[in-house]
Parts: C-alpha cells; sequence; structure tokens
C-alpha cells in the first residue's frame, strides 16, 4: 500500500540517520555503566508512552509524548543516545504496524532526536543532570532550541511521506491538517517535559522517569477527551445532515460532499485551519432549514405556488434557528444563513449583493451548485464535471463571486471531485423530487393561485 515514492523516501531518511549517527561523537558525561544504566530507562519510557498515543479529531491521527523522552535524552545523555531513544519506535507494541511504518517511525525518531542533540550541542548546553544553582538559561535556551528543531523535524518528516504516498493507506491526511496546531502545541508541551524530567534526574535519579508518567499520561487524557469532543460535535453535524436527506433521497451524501467542495475552496485561499473546519462544518449543515419546509413542498412534482416558494426561501433562516445555539459554529452560521444569496442581490432570503454577502456563504453557493448539477435527479442525468464549471462561470459575477469560483476550479483541476453514485428509488414512487433547488440550471417555476 505504500508508493514507491515513499519507500525511497523512507529508505533515504534511515540512511541519513545511520549516516549522521556514526558522523556524531558520543558523549559519555558518567561513568559507562550509569550511561547505559539511564539509556535503557530512557528508551522504556519512550516506549511505553510511543505504544499508548492519544487519538486526535481523525481516529487515523495519534500522537503521543514519546518526544519527552527523546528530549530529555538530549539533556541527559547527549545527541547519539537521544537517537537511540527515538529509535526505539521501531519497537512499538502499536497495532496493525507494518514494517514500514516502523521503519519510518523509527527513523523519524531517531532523526529528530540526533538534530536535536547536535542543536543543543552547538549552543552549547550543558550535557548531564542540570545543577542547583547554575544559570538556568545556560540550558533553557539551547533546550527551547532543540525542542524547536525536534518539532519541525518530525512536523517535516511526515509532511514528506504523506505528500509522497497521498491517497494511501500509510499516513492518510485525514484530519491531519485540522490538528496540526494541537500537535504543534502539544509536542512544545511534551518537550518542556523532556526538561523537568532531566531536572527531576538530579534528586530522584531514574525513578524520576517513572514520576513524570503521571502528568504525561494526564495529557494524554486531555487530548483524547477534546478529540472525542470535536468527533462528537462531527458526529452532531452528520446525524442532522442524514436527518435532512431522508427528506429526499436524491440528496444523499449532498451535504458532505458540499462540506468537501467548502474546504477545497478555504484551503485554495489559504484560509486558515479553524475557518476550514468551520466552514466544513457550515458546507454539511448548509441545507438543515429544509427540516422546517413540508416534505410535500420539497418534493413537489409540480410548479410551486407563491407561498410553497415562499416556505422554500424560509429554509436558510429555519436553518439558523436550528443550530444557532451550537457554539462552536461561529462563522458558520453565517454561510448556513446566507448561502442563497447572490452576487447581484437576486437571492434570498436577505437580497444581500456582492461582498454584504458573508465570506463563508459566497464559498458555499458555490460548492452547492456545482453538486447539484453533477448528481442525477429524477428530471436529468447528472452534468459531467466540465459542463458544471462552464456553469460555474457562466454564473460568475451574477449568481457567484468570481473569484471563490477561479478557485474552486483551481483546486477540482488539482484534487478531482467524488462524483455521486445513483441514488436507488423509494419504494414509494409517489413522493419524487424532480426540482432541485440548488440547481442553478433548473429554475423553479412559480404560480399564481387564484
Amino acid at each position: 500500500m505504500v508508493s514507491r515514492a515513499a519507500w525511497l523516501y523512507i529508505g533515504l531518511v534511515v540512511l541519513a540517520t545511520a549516516a549522521l549517527v556514526d558522523y556524531t561523537p558520543v558523549v559519555m558525561p558518567e561513568p559507562a555503566a550509569t550511561f547505559w544504566r539511564d539509556l535503557i530507562i530512557l528508551q522504556l519510557l519512550f516506549l511505553v508512552c510511543d505504544s499508548t498515543p492519544a487519538p486526535l479529531v481523525s481516529r487515523q491521527t495519534k500522537w503521543s509524548p514519546s518526544s519527552s523522552a527523546t528530549l530529555a535524552a538530549v539533556v541527559l545523555l547527549g545527541p547519539v543516545a537521544a537517537a537511540l531513544v527515538g529509535a526505539v519506535s521501531l519497537l512499538s507494541i502499536k497495532r496493525q504496524l507494518r514494517l514500514d511504518g516502523r521503519l519510518f517511525n523509527g527513523a523519524m525518531g531517531a532523526l529528530s532526536g540526533l538534530l536535536a542533540g547536535r542543536a543543543y550541542l552547538a549552543l552549547h548546553g550543558p550535557v548531564g543532570p542540570p545543577h542547583f544553582g547554575a544559570n538556568p538559561w545556560h540550558i533553557i535556551g539551547p533546550f527551547a532550541a532543540a525542542a524547536a528543531v525536534h518539532v519541525l523535524t518530525n512536523q517535516g518528516l511526515i509532511w514528506g511521506v504523506y505528500r509522497l504516498n497521498r491517497g494511501r493507506r500509510m499516513l492518510r491526511n485525514e484530519g491531519l491538517e485540522s490538528s496540526l496546531p494541537l500537535l504543534l502545541v502539544s509536542d512544545l508541551g511534551y518537550a518542556a517535559l523532556g526538561l523537568v524530567i532531566a531536572t527531576l534526574w538530579i534528586v530522584m535519579g531514574a525513578f524520576a522517569a517513572v514520576l513524570v508518567l503521571i502528568p504525561l499520561f494526564v495529557a494524554r487524557w486531555a487530548m483524547g477527551q477534546f478529540a472525542e469532543q470535536q468527533r462528537a460535535y462531527s458526529a452532531t453535524m452528520k446525524a442532522l445532515c442524514q436527518a435532512v436527506e431522508t427528506k429526499d433521497y436524491y440528496t444523499r451524501g449532498h451535504g458532505d460532499r458540499v462540506s468537501l467542495g467548502a474546504g477545497m475552496i478555504a484551503r485554495q485561499i489559504r484560509m486558515g485551519a479553524a475557518r476550514t473546519d468551520a466552514i466544513e462544518f457550515a458546507g454539511m449543515l448548509h441545507d438543515v432549514g429544509k427540516l422546517g419546509v413540508p416534505t410535500q413542498v420539497l418534493q413537489k412534482t409540480g410548479p410551486l405556488t407563491e407561498d410553497e416558494y415562499a416556505t422554500i426561501q424560509l429554509h436558510p433562516m429555519r436553518g439558523l434557528e436550528i443550530v444557532r445555539e451550537i457554539g462552536f459554529l461561529n462563522e458558520a452560521l453565517a454561510g448556513i444563513m446566507h448561502h442563497h444569496e447572490r452576487i447581484d442581490g437576486k437571492g434570498y432570503p436577505m437580497g444581500f449583493a456582492g461582498h454584504e454577502i458573508p465570506e463563508f456563504a459566497r464559498i458555499i453557493a458555490v460548492a452547492d451548485a456545482f453538486d447539484s448539477m453533477t448528481s442525477t435527479r429524477s428530471y436529468r442525468e447528472a452534468k459531467t464535471v466540465p459542463e458544471a464549471v462552464a456553469e460555474l462561470r457562466k454564473g460568475a459575477n451574477t449568481q457567484f463571486d468570481p473569484l471563490v469560483v477561479d478557485a474552486f476550479i483551481a483546486a477540482l483541476m488539482r484534487e478531482g471531485w467524488p462524483l455521486p453514485e445513483r441514488a436507488e428509488k423509494p419504494v414509494d414512487l409517489t413522493t419524487v423530487t424532480v426540482k432541485d433547488h440548488d440547481d442553478p440550471t433548473a429554475p423553479l417555476r412559480v404560480v399564481d393561485v387564484p
């Protein structure tokens, strides 16, 4: 399941680590027997932490506090020992870890520890247990540099193998970008614990490694709780989407795909990770207001009366009423409320025009329309991607923000689009949706009722 380029990358990381270890002199600040004893204890601490990682927002992504053991080795034993501590990731007892993953993790841990140790020595950081009364900045400054090098090396190597192995099972990026701030903060926090271990070593010796397991696992528990909360948020959003989709079998998966498209646009315009998460939630929930629209109106086969059309136009406002108390949505609420506004001011519910329309709404409008056009409906076949792109370009400056259209097309050309499967018809054929209220190529007909 690993690409040839990724295998070559892993091999180069292993060879580079071996060459640097051979080139780096061993620093032995204490008797050899004590050195090897302390090294083994730190390796065991690393292995315990690395074998029980905390799951992040995506269950495909986990993170462990093992970097604290590596950085403690930088201070106590030097760069080569730090590399040997990081290398025991090869022996991790994590389930379902294949040979390619073990090789990469071991080489990454060793190289991160080695480079961190060399940075520490380059800034004249003292190797060995720190002494009371010493100037703390003689250690803190070099240690901060070592921690930064360790974090950047780890993240850089993971990013590299992902880019070379994109789309395969190893190190998939599901949730990784949105988790990046949490990863960086946790890495730096665990780095600080590495200095705590080294300092406690003066008083307690090797027992410091056992004592520090308590705050390490508390931190792991806290990260797990945060991740579980985020997953609960996501599950809540999907449940609301499924409730909407039960009203119209043709829209199955529509919320997920609009969420995907909105995220593609957000990354293309370099929107921050937090706002990208928010707009993906907004895309998922943009039609939640249809829960407040009578099913017979959504599935009506003929022209709508003015009252029925007015009911349809109210669904963004009903959506806002449903989710406005979900505090973490924040800016996403504006996207849900205004995703049917038009650049020319002819949309609904408020008739906003141009930049009066919130950015989230302008983005969701493009993703929403594109997925509607590329989905099969009872009254027409799905449009091809080029045909749908042409319709988006045609609607730029009237219905859609042209900058958003350009961003979506650029992301589409790079990432592609998951075309939906044809929906199976329900048993009750009397309720068939023939009008798609989100499809710009299928305008609704409204009739006066005397």
